[in-house]
């Protein structure tokens, strides 16, 4: 069976070099290269429990999800397992919405992961707080939870949501309907948030019998809510959507009332899905850097694992206006900045971050 000494032979460095290119430790990229040729070409597999027991790791790292019905996680999850994968990890998936709860509080309580990443969470969620009372490496993406000490990564979602509301307002629309998401989520209440404080800036505050509050973020809450505002003669000529499943609900209730879209009622969604662009939908939407969001919050995870005494920090990443034939107008004015209490400085992509204390 070959070894790790053969493999420092035929690639012609130390058993450390090699030691640290496959548990990823700092090396150059040419030695990793040479490496791991080396260890290909002698068949070697690196005894993942002599080195767990060696380095208190298991290059395992649990993510947790919900509603995989929704397509935009699994984007997030293509995107999350192929930096894993290149980073040297494995990747164990749980489902929170059926028993994966129970194997994920299991896996976090018998340390058989190195940190957890959540793309979709709640304050009370028991996996999250069981890693947190471990204190396992934890990232949120998507989601933020203000009390929590993690590193957390999401869109700027309350000036996307101003974004939106700029949009109506420049062209015009003054009848506007809003239907967010579950309160629960950070995504939803932010997205309302900012679109709301925009409308009302401006001298057009929603309409309480026009505002929705989901308890999914579905197609089918989308098509019931968006039914129910549309069934009256007073009704908007502009919905924002807080995702895109609950605009294609708003799309196929238009349908069904037989009002035209965008000649009689503009649609607007928010994450920019890829059946967005489908020609059944051709959704108007805010793209969320979906990818980008993915590989920062591994890459933050995995940081966090290497220096867990590092400070907190949370990356708000920019969105932007996707127009397609759910609208049919100029493009958006800008959105004020946030108003936030520190000035956040800029990652090398232009995304702001806040540093949240040690």
């Amino acid at each position: 069976m070959a070894t790790s000494r053969d493999v420092a032979r035929l690639a012609g460095v130390s058993q450390a070099t090699v030691s640290r290119a496959l548990s990823n430790g700092k090396v150059s990229a040419v030695t990793r290269k040479k490496i791991l040729e080396a260890a290909a070409s002698v068949g070697y597999v690196p005894n993942l429990g002599a080195r767990a027991m060696k380095t208190g790791r298991v290059e395992t790292i649990g993510v947790v999800v919900a509603d995989l019905t929704n397509p935009f996680y699994p984007e997030i999850l293509d995107a999350l397992t192929e930096y894993l994968d290149r980073a040297g990890q494995k990747v164990t998936l749980w489902n929170s919405d059926g028993p994966g709860n129970d194997a994920a509080l299991e896996a976090i309580n018998a340390g058989s992961i190195d940190g957890v990443i959540f793309t979709t969470v709640v304050e009370a969620s028991a996996p999250l707080r069981a890693a947190l009372a471990k204190h396992s490496p934890v990232v949120l993406i998507n989601r933020v939870v203000e009390t929590l000490r993690c590193d957390q990564v999401v869109s700027d979602n309350a000036v996307g949501g101003r974004t939106v509301a700029d949009y109506f307002l420049a062209n015009g629309h003054t009848k506007i309907a809003m239907l967010g998401g579950p309160s629960s989520a950070s995504t939803a209440r932010d997205r309302t948030r900012g679109f709301a404080e925009r409308l009302s800036e401006a001298g057009v505050p929603l309409r309480a019998d026009w505002t929705m509050e989901g308890t999914t973020f579905s197609h089918d809450y989308g098509y019931a809510a968006a039914s129910e505002i549309l069934a009256s003669e007073d009704r908007p000529t502009a919905i924002f959507c807080s995702n895109d499943l609950i605009a294609f609900g708003a799309l196929d209730a238009a349908r069904s009332a037989n009002i035209a879209v965008p000649e009689e009622l503009w649609v607007v969604g928010y994450d920019d899905i890829a059946m967005g662009a489908w020609p059944a939908f051709d959704l108007t939407t805010m793209h969320q850097p979906t990818r980008t969001m993915a590989e920062a919050g591994a890459e933050a995870l995995l940081e966090r694992i290497e220096n867990p005494n590092a400070p907190y920090k949370t990356l708000a990443f920019r969105s932007h206006l996707v127009q397609r034939r759910s609208t049919a107008a100029t493009p958006p004015t800008a959105s004020a900045p946030p108003r936030t209490d520190e000035t956040p400085r800029r990652d090398e992509d232009g995304a702001p971050v806040f540093s949240r204390g040690g």
